[in-house]
């Protein structure tokens, strides 16, 4: 209550403050019609101030033209912060995600708090129904409350998961090391990152872990810190695509094509501390060896090993019970082959559309399999009723994660719209020394990714804004390799965005991780927030101390 009063106070009392942002296009465009000259354009001499007032213009896409004839074309977006209340509405959402341990009141009450910091007191109208009512909140509700929530409850009504997680038992694990082994192989196989590494492990691995009492809390880590990691490590996917887009510097040779900045991003991988440490952590957890594991961690291990309880008493799996187990017809014999089609489904379709398409297409794979494996089930015998059954009850079983995870998707939308991320590398965007930058860096997107539940956002929030300041801090510093210093600083920023996305409870592949395993979302961030600080702390460290050699 303190909380909205506050907000509601902040919304009607202060202010937004609105800058210019720019990002250079380059040289080219796909449609240069709709560029405009910068005499022509009304933000561009706005560029660099700071406005009390909406500009008139909300986006431009400006062309200038320098002294040879070369032309360069940049986006001119105003966007809005409200100073450090801007994390009003996410400090909120985190936490109460840790007081109450309930992660539906937690992020009701970061949305409201962000309506009323925002002057927009119809919530449904104004902030529900613009965030959901969109491409990407269709696509979660087709993809995790039908399709995953369909196949999982086929899979529990058919006893395929069961079957797999015995065929897996007999010939591959033989204890929890081994089960949380084929979760690590797993998680570096399917090295897309983000929703569909989640989902696909988690969901194959579970039978298997369940059944040698690997904790719920030791699985979901593993399935979330091999997710994003390890599509940093292995990017052969959209991520050097996307994140290509968002660094181009002018007059940078080595910057000056798409596939010039494709290649700086691969060559930045040894790079990537954090994403090496974190997958590094995870198999070292494989085999009992982690030294940095919290109480919580230590306990979980424990109680599942000597009980056979595989959630905290108390806990609030985002994963209904009925799911965890298999009720399969008297008159129906399980098969492993139900589990194995679907799954080469899912990813042979995955890996298809991301060959010959470009991305995965999460929607296909998932759809497909759901179809392939209820017709397998009719076809073997089981009664229309029973195959159906099965399908209800697992969008049953997933309804809770599912609304958790569209919540997470709103409270990350207000956070951006509220302006966090502009206003920390506005105030610490100065003159520091060389050598500072790429842990302020870190920490920045560290603290923007956490509180928005986004690594790709905070790219587009920071990237534009960090390369062109440590570029420019490398070449007043006179330093030797410039080139290496911007490499630094620029693994420091997606290493620092994969972080904060991994930890924060209002991330979608934190809730996916713990939907997946059926683990307790809080539970779940309490315990891998340890060993993946740590993982933090050392990368920091290594990435000051090269920029120190860079000089």
């Amino acid at each position: 209550m303190l909380g909205i009063a506050l907000s509601f106070y902040v919304g009607r009392s202060v202010s937004p403050t609105w800058q210019v942002s720019e990002v250079s296009l380059g040289v080219e465009i796909v449609d240069p019609g709709k560029a405009i000259s910068a005499a022509d354009s009304q933000l561009w001499e706005l560029r660099g101030q700071t406005l009390t007032g909406v500009p008139v213009q909300t986006e431009e896409c400006v062309r200038v033209e320098d002294a040879d004839g070369q032309v360069e074309y940049f986006s001119l977006v105003p966007r809005k912060h409200w100073g450090y209340w801007s994390f009003l509405p996410a400090v909120m959402a985190v936490a109460l995600c840790f007081i109450t341990r309930e992660p539906i009141t937690a992020l009701s009450g970061g949305i409201l708090t962000g309506a009323l910091l925002m002057n927009q007191y119809d919530v449904t109208g104004q902030i529900l129904i613009p965030a959901l009512a969109t491409k990407s909140g269709a696509g979660i509700l087709i993809l995790y409350l039908w399709f995953l929530g369909g196949i999982m409850g086929l899979w529990s009504r058919n006893g395929a998961a069961q079957a797999f997680a015995e065929l897996m038992t007999r010939h591959c694990v033989r204890g929890p090391v081994s089960a949380r082994l084929v979760a690590w192989f797993l998680g570096v196989l399917f090295f897309q990152g983000g929703t569909l590494s989640t989902v696909l492990v988690g969901t194959t691995v579970r039978p298997v872990a369940d059944k040698e009492r690997v904790s719920h809390e030791e699985l979901s880590y593993i399935v979330d810190s091999t997710a994003s990691p390890i599509a940093v490590l292995l990017p052969f996917n959209a991520w050097p695509f996307y994140v290509q887009s968002l660094i181009f510097l002018p007059g940078v040779a080595f910057l000056a094509t798409e596939s010039d900045r494709i290649g700086f991003f691969m060559a930045t991988v040894p790079l990537s501390f954090y994403a090496i440490l974190a997958v590094l952590f995870t198999l070292l957890l494989c085999f009992d060896k982690l030294p940095f594991l919290s109480p919580a961690m230590k306990r979980a291990i424990v109680r599942s090993r000597e009980t056979g309880e595989l959630d905290r008493a108390g806990s609030q799996p985002l994963l209904a019970k009925e799911l965890e187990g298999s009720d399969t017809p008297d008159d129906y014999r399980p098969s492993a082959f139900e589990f194995f089609i679907p799954l080469g489904l899912i990813i042979g379709v995955a890996v298809g559309t991301h060959i010959f398409l470009g991305s995965p297409n999460v929607h296909w794979a998932f759809g497909s399999a759901l179809l392939v494996a209820f017709f397998i089930t009719l076809i073997r015998g089981m009664s229309l009723e029973n195959a159906v059954g099965g399908l209800t009850e697992g969008l049953k079983g997933v309804v809770y994660g599912s609304v958790v995870l569209l919540l997470a998707i709103v409270i990350g939308r207000i956070s951006r719209e509220t302006g966090g991320g502009v206003y920390l590398m506005d105030v610490f965007a100065g003159s520091l020394p060389f050598w500072v930058l790429p842990v302020l860096f870190q920490v920045l997107t560290m603290l923007i990714a956490f509180s928005t539940g986004t690594s790709f956002g905070t790219f587009a929030v920071s990237l534009p804004l960090v390369m062109p300041l440590a570029w420019a801090t490398g070449l007043e510093a006179g330093l030797a390799h410039p080139q290496l210093y911007l490499s630094i600083c620029f693994a420091a920023v997606i290493n620092g965005s994969v972080y904060g996305d991994q930890c924060s409870p209002i991330s979608d592949t934190t809730v996916l991780s713990s939907m997946a395993t059926g683990c307790d979302l809080m539970d779940h961030v309490k315990t891998q927030i340890v060993p993946a600080s740590v993982a933090a702390l050392i990368a920091g460290t290594g990435w000051t101390i090269i920029a120190l050699f860079c000089s």
